[in-house]
């Protein structure tokens, strides 16, 4: 997999969210693959951390959207991304500030996962997953 790409509305606001999940901005360009024909788009392509992945930002400016940021988790199709993370209480405290806002609660999955989804700028759904060893014992 390259990227996976997400339509927002504010741009910048939502750079800057997943900014604060560690990704880097790699660049903003437009492009025409999307057979809408005659549209404007804004892109940023952001990098994750570890340079394996690419999460990919739009904004249509002409065509009009579709809206699908108040579906349900079991909606059809498309609907989040996860992201792991080495604090998962250290990062939602970031993302708060950012407006996030906890879906359901932070998880244990046996002794593998601590996990949560949010609702991130724009209602975007992210997962987020801290993975768990034995130095980390952490209940919740």
């Amino acid at each position: 997999m390259d990227n996976i790409g997400i339509v927002v509305e504010d741009f910048e606001l939502t750079i800057a969210f997943f900014r604060e999940l560690g990704l880097q901005l790699e660049g903003e360009w437009s492009g025409r693959v999307t057979g809408l024909g005659d549209q404007r788009v804004e892109i940023a392509m952001m990098r994750t951390p570890d340079g394996h992945g690419r999460l990919e930002l739009s904004r249509f400016l002409a065509p009009p959207v579709a809206d699908h940021r108040n579906a349900p988790v079991n909606a059809l199709g498309y609907l989040r991304v996860m992201f792991a993370v080495d604090d998962i209480d250290e990062t939602l405290g970031r993302l708060y500030k950012r407006g996030a806002q906890l879906v359901g609660e932070v998880v244990r999955y046996k002794d593998s996962y601590r996990l949560c989804y949010i609702r991130g700028t724009e209602g975007l759904l992210i997962g987020i997953a801290q993975e768990l060893n034995s130095a980390v014992a952490i209940e919740s």
